[in-house]
């Protein structure tokens, strides 16, 4: 038996347990976690170091390693997302409903863990205590799977978690990670039918179709987040900028950053020269023609070419930004609905219509009006972490919090009766 098998067997074992652990118990344990992530902040940071170094001479880009490195204030907040999961209610046990039959029998829908499950997620730490402290709220056990670009803070994290765990009275064999760097350990795991309930996959465009081609297990698909904004010629100008800036330039390497700009034809002399101006020497902008024509001359510092066919299908992760012209509220939806990766949209707009209507067509987890698309967090949303975001229309959708990982049984009580 190898140690892949052994993980599967241990997990099943703890999940058991675990399934049965009151809030009281799970709470402790993930406070004792939160804890020993604090005690142990220098020996993740220096192993944090190993990796960032290493993404670095390896040519990675510099919006990826910013999503790869761990600091003190990114430590704090792993550890305030752990206490945020402690201080939600336990989903688990929570009756849904209930109804009595006319021939007596009560019918409850009880929520109950989702079971096993394993995450395969790229370059970014927190992920790892997002996902440990989700799945032992929820009464699920965990296989970690991350990439080898973040090994050792991977590596630093979960003996951290479970050395919390085992101090708190928790069952540290409700986390395991597969760490051997084998290639073909992936492809094993999303073909571990019977022995896992899920498989989370979390980051670029290419693993998440790998997982969801590749899987005999059940998936719950995160997306790549191919984002728009849409400005209306009723817009705030001002504000506009303010919020197209932060989507874009915030955190470039994130999945609701912004990556196309359409704007209404009419807009356009109203807000490209003063975007033009505010992404010079941040952002390289590439526009249709008349976007182009409208920013004007580039200012100094700012990058302008020509958009491809191309570009707007494409997850940057990087300071770029597509800008295309559109005629009309119908082009902009007609657009983001044939390029979008029903992730997070905004309409940024005065006339409460257009809002309404931009709302209602637009097929994606998170639709915004007046607000930049980086809001679509579970931190931002007040579940303190997240699984991932949520692309597809099952039970999961948006950012996945508890209610995630767990499902409904059927509890039926009677007294006595029989089907006729």
């Amino acid at each position: 038996m190898d140690i892949l098998d052994q993980f599967f067997d241990s997990l099943k074992e703890a999940q058991g347990q675990l399934a049965s652990e009151n809030r009281q118990k799970k709470d402790a344990a993930l406070g004792s976690m939160a804890e020993f992530i604090d005690a142990r902040r220098g020996d993740i940071l220096r192993a944090n170091g190993i990796d960032v170094e290493r993404a670095r001479s390896g040519g990675m880009k510099e919006a990826l390693v910013d999503r790869l490195s761990l600091n003190g204030k990114r430590i704090d907040d792993i550890i305030e997302g752990i206490r945020t999961v402690i201080r939600q209610e336990d989903p688990i046990g929570r009756v849904r409903a209930g109804w009595t039959l006319p021939n007596g029998l009560l019918v409850e829908q009880i929520t109950v863990p989702l079971g096993v499950a394993a995450i395969i997620y790229e370059s970014r730490p927190n992920v790892t205590a997002d996902a440990v402290s989700l799945a032992y709220k929820a009464g699920c056990a965990i296989l970690l799977r991350g990439s080898q670009a973040a090994l050792e803070s991977t590596r630093a994290l979960v003996g951290a978690l479970k050395a919390g765990l085992e101090a708190g009275g928790g069952f540290p064999g409700a986390v395991a990670l597969a760490d051997s760097g084998n290639r073909d350990e992936v492809d094993r795991i999303l073909k571990a039918r019977g022995r896992l309930d899920v498989v989370i996959p979390r980051g670029g465009g290419d693993l998440i179709r790998h997982v969801v081609d590749q899987a005999r297990v059940p998936v719950l698909e995160t997306g790549a987040g191919n984002c728009h904004i849409y400005v209306e010629p009723s817009a705030d100008m001002s504000r506009a900028v303010d919020i197209i800036e932060n989507a874009k330039i915030q955190k470039p390497g994130a999945c609701n950053a912004v990556e196309t700009l359409l704007v209404h034809r009419e807009a356009l002399p109203l807000l490209l020269p003063s975007l033009a101006a505010r992404l010079a020497g941040k952002a390289e902008l590439r526009c249709d023609g008349p976007s182009k024509a409208a920013a004007g001359l580039p200012p100094p510092g700012l990058i302008l070419k020509d958009a491809l066919p191309e570009d707007w299908e494409t997850e940057f992760l990087d300071c770029v930004l597509a800008v295309k012209t559109v005629d009309s509220l119908d082009g902009a939806v007609t657009h983001i609905n044939r390029y979008g990766t029903k992730h997070s949209e905004a309409i940024l707009t005065n006339d409460l219509g257009a809002a309404e209507e931009f709302g209602r067509r637009v097929d994606a987890a998170c639709v915004y009006t007046n607000a930049s698309t980086r809001f679509t967090d579970g931190g931002e949303f007040g579940f303190g972490a997240e699984l991932g975001i949520s692309t597809q229309k099952f039970h999961a959708r948006g950012p996945m919090g508890l209610e995630a990982l767990t499902t409904i049984k059927y509890r039926i009580t009677g007294q006595g009766q029989i089907r006729p």
